[in-house]
This record gives structure tokens, C-alpha cells and sequence, in this order.
């Protein structure tokens, strides 16, 4: 069965696994970039499918991208 995500409810698995904060205030959908503060300061987008399913839960300073195979 799939879990139907609302902003509030990514916002507190946001706070509860990672140390970044979701800055985004509307949900629409699973390939719309959320806009988030990673612990340094930075701001970065990411899909919250990548950012729940693939641990990318900083921004590309502190998380550098991984490289392709």
C-alpha cells in the first residue's frame, strides 16, 4: 500500500533523520524538487524520493554526488 506524503508529514521525517530542514511549504507530488538548509547553510533542492530512498540528505558541499558506474 503506498503512504500518501503531506508536507507536514515529510517535514517530520525531514527533522527526524537528517540535520537539514525542509524550507518548502506546499507538497504536490513525488518529482517536485523540495527546497531545503543543509547544517552549514547552505540551501539545495532534491526530490524527496532522493532524499528519503537514496540518504542524499545534504547539500553537494557536505554530500558530494556520487559518481556514475
Amino acid at each position: 500500500m503506498n503512504k500518501r506524503w503531506t508536507i507536514d508529514k515529510i517535514k517530520e521525517f525531514v527533522e527526524n533523520n537528517s540535520e537539514s530542514k525542509l524550507l518548502t511549504t506546499e507538497y504536490h507530488g513525488f518529482s517536485q524538487k523540495l527546497l531545503f538548509k543543509c547544517s552549514c547553510g547552505s540551501n539545495f533542492e532534491k526530490t524527496f524520493k532522493k532524499f528519503k530512498d537514496n540518504h542524499q540528505r545534504k547539500c553537494d558541499e557536505c554530500q558530494p554526488p556520487k559518481t556514475s558506474r
